[in-house]
Parts: C-alpha cells; structure tokens; sequence
C-alpha cells in the first residue's frame, strides 16, 4: 500500500459563500459492481443530515462527499456505506516520533491523531518512539499526521519501511486474473463436453469421463461458490438494502441452471444406480426423463462458463479501468521523488511532502524543483515545460518565483519555500483533474435513473420469457425454457451503462490536462461545448501582460527627471501591471530610486492617487482628471489621442492640481492570439474583448488581433454586468480573464476560464484553468468538450442498444446463455475501450 498515495485531503469547501461550514472528504470504496452499486451508495449518503452533495464514481471507486461536519462525520459516512453492503479502503503509516519523555507525551499524541477525520486507530509507542496511525483511504494523507504531531510539540518522519511491489489497484487486478485462469481450468472440461454435444462437432473427441454429470457437478461447484462467491454476497447486500444490481443478475441465472442440473443429476445418480422406485408416480416419470437425458443437456457448463466469462471480462474491465487513471498517474509520477533541505545548519533529504513553508530547499542542476519557492540565491534556466507548454527554458534570478516539478537545467538555486505539500502548484492541478473525474456530468443523471430500475425490469421479463417458452412454445420443456430465461438475465446488465459516462469524463479530462486544460468538474467539460460567446480581458489575456514603458511628455515647466521621480514613487506601491512597467522602465533609464510616496489610494478603472514630497500626485485617464476639475491643454490630448491610435495605454499625470505630463505603455498581443482568434471564429463562436482601457486603445489591439467586438473602458465592478447582459440575450458565455478584477465575471459567466499565469483568486474563480497561457486552449477546451460529448453519447447508445437488441435476441432463444454471458462480458470493455480513444485525441 502506498502510505502517501491518498489523493485529497478534508478540507473547507470552495463554496464558502453559499455553505461557510461546508467540508469535503472522497472516501475509497470496495466492492462496486455496477451502476445500480453506485447509485445506491451515492443515495444513501445524499439521504444523511448534513450531507449538502454526493458523488460516487463507479470507475475510480471513489465517493466524494461534501457535508457539514457539526452534524455528521467520517465515521459515519464509513458505517452508512458498509451497512449498504460495501466496504470502505483502510491505509495505515508508520512514524518515527521524537521529543516523547513520558507516557502523558504518547497519549497526548495518541488523542490528538485520534480527533482527526478518518482516523479509526492511532497508536504511538513511547519506548520505541514510533506511532501507527490507520485511517479510512482518501480523507487525510501521511503529511497530515506529521503536520498534526508537530502543532502537538513534537517531531515525526515516515518510518523508513519496505514499500510494497504492486498498488492496491495492481493487487485487485492481479487477483481478478488469477480468479478467471483457475474458473478457465475447471469449466475447460465442461466446455470441451458441451462442444461435443451438438452435432455439427460430432468429429470432437469427448473423454467419457466428462460427459458423466458427477464429474461435472464436481468441476462446477468450485467454480459456482467459491469463484463465484463474490456475486452471491454481493447480491444478498443490495437485496438486503432493497436494492437490485448485476450481481443479482448473474447469482440469479447461473443459480438457476446449477440447481436444476444438481436437481437432475440427483434423480439420474437414484434412478441409474440403485433403481428403486420411490413409491410415486411422480418420481418415476421424472427418474425416467432424468435418466433419458443425454449428458450434453445438463446445464452445469452453463452456469461456470458463464462465470469464467463474467470473471474474464472484469479482469479486462480491470485493466481498462486502470489505463483510464493513466493521467493522474502521470501527473502524480512528475513530482520529484526527494528534496534537499537545509535545517539546524545541516542539508538533509525528505520527501518533498514533509518540506514546510520557509524552509530552504536547495537544488542542484538536473535535479527536478520539489516545492513552489522563491528564488533566494543562485541563477539558472528552469524546464517550465509541464506547465506552460513552452519549450524553451526560463531564466531565474533571486527573487523570482519557481514551481515544483520543472526542471534546473543549469546552476544551483537556493529557494524559499512558499507553497508545500496539498498548496503546491502541481498537487492543485493533480486536485483539480481528480475532481473533475470524481464529480459526475449531468448527463451521467439519465444513465443513473436507467440503472435504478433496470435489474427488476430485466427480472419481469426473464420471468415471462420463461412462462412464455413452458406453456406456450414447448409446454413441460423446463430445461428449454430456462436456458432462454438465463440468456435474459445475463445479456441485460447494467454495467456498460454505468461506465459509459465516468470513464470517457476520465479519459477527457484526463487528455485535456495533458495540453494544459484543466476542468473543475465533469459539468463544465460537459456544457463547454454548448459556449456561443467567448469574451477576452486584454491584458495579460490577449495580450502578453508585460507592457514596457515607451513615451514621457512634459508640461513646459515640469523636467523628464522630476516627473518621473513622481511617477516612480507612486506606481512603486501599485500591483497592477501597467505599474510595474512603468517603474521597471524608469529604472531601466537610469533612475534607481524614487522619493517616499504616502497615502497611495487605487482607483480602479480610473488610476492612481499619493502624496510625494508632501505634493498630491495624480496618474490616471482623462475622466481622473476631469473629476478633479485639472485642466489639461488641448494639445496634450492631442498627443494623448496620437499615442492611443497607436495601442498604447497613455495616462495623464497632475501635480497639486495642475497638469504635469503624461506617460505611455503598450503592450504587444501574444504571438498565437491572432490565429487563435481566427480559429474560435472558424468554430462559429463570437468574440468580444472586454478591457477598462480607453476605447482607442482597445480598438488598436483589437484590430491587431482580428476582433471585431469591443467593450472599453469597463470598470471592474462592471464587467459581470456585461456578461450578464450577453446571457440576457440568450447567449452561452465564457469569460476568459487572469487578474483579480476578473474573478467576478468568471463566477457570472456560464463557463470561467482562467489564463493559468495569472492570479490565483482568478484560478479560484473559474471554472476552467489554461495553464499554458495560449488562447488556443479556449479553442482546444471546446474541441475537448465536444468530442468527450460525443464519446459518451456513443457509449451511452450502444449500451442501451445492445439491452434493447440483445434481450429479445435472448427471449426469442437464438442466443445461448454462454454466449449472452461472453456478449455482456465484453460489452463493458468495449465502452471502456471506446472511451480510451479519447487519450490518443490530437488537436
């Protein structure tokens, strides 16, 4: 077992606002088989109080549960899904604790890891200096104890243990294999007997031994009750619960035909070995239509053949399913597998799990980043590939910022730790795609219902399939009429139907994190497709967001110098982008410090306010200025509208009321925006560029970019409004944005896409995170969301075409129960294979 393989941690919702006391845990849960399995699970634990969401992916074996926890906890999510019948994934970890001196330390520890969700033992040994902790699968990860022990006063690390050779995943699958071989080996006799039987193989050589209905009595039972046995106690739990599934399908049909083959094995052995009548009638006339029975129409090869192919294409499905989890794992195997950390003067190796914030991480060239930091010292070039898709490596300097994961190609760096553990930027994305394959899509609702009542209904007809056959068709042919019940009965499972939507939600979501697409939910990959409008922030967004300082003009009694020693004072306290170009820009001229600027006020959508040398400095637009009644000669507006025309962002600058001068900054549009632009509007989808720059200059970089629609000069507060205005008009609008103002149009719009450079409330925010910063990617994002689409809709069909083909196929008696049981079996592998194109998708 992988002791720091737990995937998500509790924690407070995201919705905060609507549910401020909402948490969220995914619990890891055994024992589903089918769609009706999960529904029921998904059912039962929506019903709990204080359970606000539910969600259980029959794929990923997983239940992802947001709820409050003053009413309700772990422990009783945990006994609500065994009293369903199933059972919930354990893990344990070992730790070395230290600082322990007597038994109240051991204890303390011991209560402490005790109270945490999930937790059902914790042991710590004060003699030993070690603690085992056992917690339910998915609700905390090994870092967390360490973190919970270290808030106690104390020190722990992983326990250094032998890590098992296969994952639980690989262990079950194995086992599954091993189950089909040896049913394979005990109905191989059986099968070579039935083969024999019909006529057109009357060539086959059959060993008389296995035409004999003890010998395959013998063989059979093996293979009904022990092989087999997972299906009968999986339908004694869901009909415990009032509940139906495939199990009971199976465990029903192949029941049937065992038992009436047990039942005339017994009357052949009575009426063939000791020949006594039994004294009725009755016992006669059957002892003698047993007994005239050839071997070939006993039924015992029917119920294990039909098993071993049940079992075979689990085993199949097994291996799908776990091809399927591909990109996560690919993610989860980016991480670096250690990290060198300098504490008490000493460098030391952990895993990156157990680094804590503002530790000093030291990597060395070729070693891979393990922690989101701060460079501190050092400078190098950084593999930022995985990320932002861009193939040529970036330069790092003291100061910048760098991500785990990438790659140093050259030079050591020593950094500051800043975002560890759950926080780091690759555990958020890894979060995200799990939550996107965890949460199921709204058309997953309509298989979800379907499931529901299909086992009864599929138990109605087999019923009068068979009622059909021996009263009306071949009246007292019992054996007949039952073969084309069973057929019924096992070609209708619901199992393809259940993986239909989950596994191509897998499998898209996963392909689109491979390009740097990361959906928040199956809901959002789902109505992606459905997007008429896509409205674009400019800055950063279209453009590259790093706009440079071009122009200073002056007022006739204002020089270059001082006037940018009053502007450099008060952008040094502004975080907006068009600031730092400008400081970045005076101080590239020549001027490395600035007078002390105080009382700065933002003002967003109209500029920037401070007091410099005890003098009131104004940097902003014409309305600013306007607004505090500064006269500005028309000349300067001249030169203002001449540098507009041009896209650069001009801002007026006022000293004590009076013009001063002004300065310009422009910003160049990405490189692939035009040609991103051109394709989205090949899709048939209209753009529109929303931006709180004037209209001249929104216009120049429209144009520049090929969009047509603009709206300038908006303020932040007022960019929802305008989405909402575009959803008035019955549009399906995203919004695409990378900054803070942004954050409020991407909650509105009907789809959120943030640009992934930019800031992390704005990632919060959407629902759809571009971490490649490529304005391909809306376009990439849609294509994903269609062709996902598409692919569910497809296995959605055939899984309910082959039940409506295949059922009255089987009613009508041209189909054989070992066949319908090879035609189910591989019904559910060909949905997940279908679905499995989706990770080979180009764009």
């Amino acid at each position: 077992m992988d002791k720091l393989s737990t995937p998500k941690l509790t924690q407070p919702s995201t919705n905060t606002d609507a549910h401020p006391a909402l948490w969220q845990t995914t619990l890891h849960i055994k024992g589903m088989t089918c769609a009706a399995c999960s529904a029921r699970i998904e059912k039962g634990l929506s019903r709990m109080e204080g359970v606000q969401q539910a969600n259980v992916n029959l794929t990923m074996e997983k239940a992802t549960i947001s709820y409050d926890p003053a009413h309700i906890g772990i422990d009783d999510f945990q006994n609500k899904v065994e009293a369903l019948g199933f059972q919930t994934v354990t893990e344990s970890v070992d730790l070395n604790i230290t600082g322990m001196t007597c038994a109240a330390c051991s204890a303390r520890i011991e209560k402490g890891l005790s109270k945490l969700p999930g937790v059902s033992r914790a042991n710590v040994n004060l003699a030993l200096e070690t603690g085992h902790v056992e917690y339910v699968s998915g609700t905390l990860k090994g870092s967390d104890l360490i973190h919970k022990i270290r808030q106690l006063g104390f020190t722990a690390q992983l326990k250094e243990t032998e890590e098992e050779t296969v994952s639980l995943r690989e262990q079950e699958i194995q086992r599954k294999k091993w189950n089909w071989i040896l049913s394979a080996i005990l109905s191989l006799p059986l099968l070579w007997a039935m083969a024999g039987h019909f006529s057109f193989t009357s060539w086959i050589w059959v060993p008389d031994v296995f035409m004999n209905p003890l010998f395959q009595w013998v063989l059979a039972t093996p293979v009904q009750f022990f092989l087999g046995r997972q299906f009968y106690i999986g339908a004694y739990k869901s009909l415990k619960n009032r509940s139906a599934n495939m199990d009971v399908l199976v465990a029903l049909g192949t029941s049937m035909a065992y038992f009436y083959s047990l039942y005339l094995t017994s009357l052949t052995s009575t009426g063939g070995l000791s020949g006594h009548n039994h004294g009725g009638s009755s016992v006669v006339t059957d002892t003698a239509n047993a007994a005239s029975q050839a071997p070939g129409d006993f039924y015992f090869e029917t119920s294990a053949v039909l098993i071993t192919l049940i079992l075979l294409g689990k085993w199949l499905e097994a291996l799908a399913k776990g091809r399927s989890t591909q990109s996560i794992k690919s993610l989860i195997e980016m991480a670096p597998r250690s990290a060198r950390v300098i504490r008490d003067d000493q460098e030391i190796s952990l895993v990156p799990e157990y680094v804590l914030m503002n530790d000093l991480v030291i990597v060395k060239p070729g070693e891979k980043i393990p922690v989101d930091g701060v460079v501190e010292e050092g400078f190098s070039s950084v593999d930022e590939s995985m990320l932002s898709g861009e193939s040529l490596p970036v330069d790092k300097k003291p100061g910048d910022s760098v991500t785990g994961a990438t790659m140093n190609k050259n030079g050591i760096l020593r950094l500051r730790a800043t975002r560890v553990g759950a926080d780091s930027a690759l555990s958020q994305i890894i979060k995200i795609v799990e939550q996107a394959q965890g949460f199921k899509a709204p058309i997953q609702r309509i298989a979800d219902v379907i499931s529901g009542i299909f086992v009864p209904i599929v138990v109605s007809l087999a019923a009068i399939t068979f009622l059909f056959w021996y009263l009306l068709i071949s009246p007292n042919d019992f054996g007949g009429a039952l073969e084309k019940a069973i057929a019924v009965l096992v070609i209708a499972c619901p199992c393809a139907l259940g993986l239909a939507t989950p596994t191509s939600i897998m499998a898209g979501s996963g392909r689109a994190a491979e390009y740097g697409i990361l959906f928040k939910g199956g809901e959002y990959l789902e109505s992606a497709q459905h997007i008429q409008t896509v409205v674009l922030d400019k800055t950063g967004t279209v453009t590259n967001g790093k706009p440079v300082l071009t122009d200073v003009k002056t007022a006739a009694n204002w020089t270059r110098t001082a006037l940018l020693n009053q502007v450099g004072a008060v952008e040094q306290s502004s975080e907006h982008p068009l600031a730092e170009a400008i400081v970045e820009g005076i101080k590239a001229s020549g001027m490395k410090v600035f007078s002390k600027s105080e009382h700065f006020k933002n003002m967003p959508g109209y500029g920037v306010q401070a007091t410099v040398q005890s003098q009131d400095v104004l940097i902003g637009t014409r309305r600013l200025l306007s607004d505090q009644h500064v006269a500005v000669p028309p000349e300067a507006l001249t030169q203002m509208s001449e540098l507009e025309k041009q896209g650069k962002t001009t801002m007026l600058v006022a000293v004590d009321g009076q013009w001063a001068g002004m300065i310009a900054v422009a910003d160049t549009i990405k490189d692939t925006s035009k040609q991103a632009i051109r394709r989205l509007q090949v899709m048939g989808i209209q753009i529109v560029m929303m931006t709180g720059d004037n209209e001249r200059t929104a216009r120049s970089v429209a144009r520049q970019a090929g969009i047509e629609n603009v709206l300038a000069e908006v303020l932040p507060e007022r960019k929802a409004a305008e989405i909402q205005k575009l959803q008035e008009y019955g549009q399906k609008v995203a919004m695409v944005g990378d900054g803070i103002n942004d954050a409020p149009a991407l909650a509105v719009a009907d789809i959120g896409m943030a640009v992934g450079t930019g800031t992390h409330i704005a990632v919060e925010a959407a629902d759809v995170t571009l971490m490649r910063g490529d304005l391909n990617s809306i376009a990439d994002a849609i294509e994903l969301s269609q062709r996902t689409m598409r692919n569910i809709k497809q296995n959605l069909f055939w899984a309910l075409a082959y039940n409506v083909i295949g059922i009255p196929i089987a009613a009508l008696g041209f189909l054989a129960p070992w066949l319908a049981g090879a035609a189910m079996a591989f019904s559910s592998v060909s949905v997940v294979l279908n679905s499995l194109r989706l990770q080979r998708m180009k764009l």
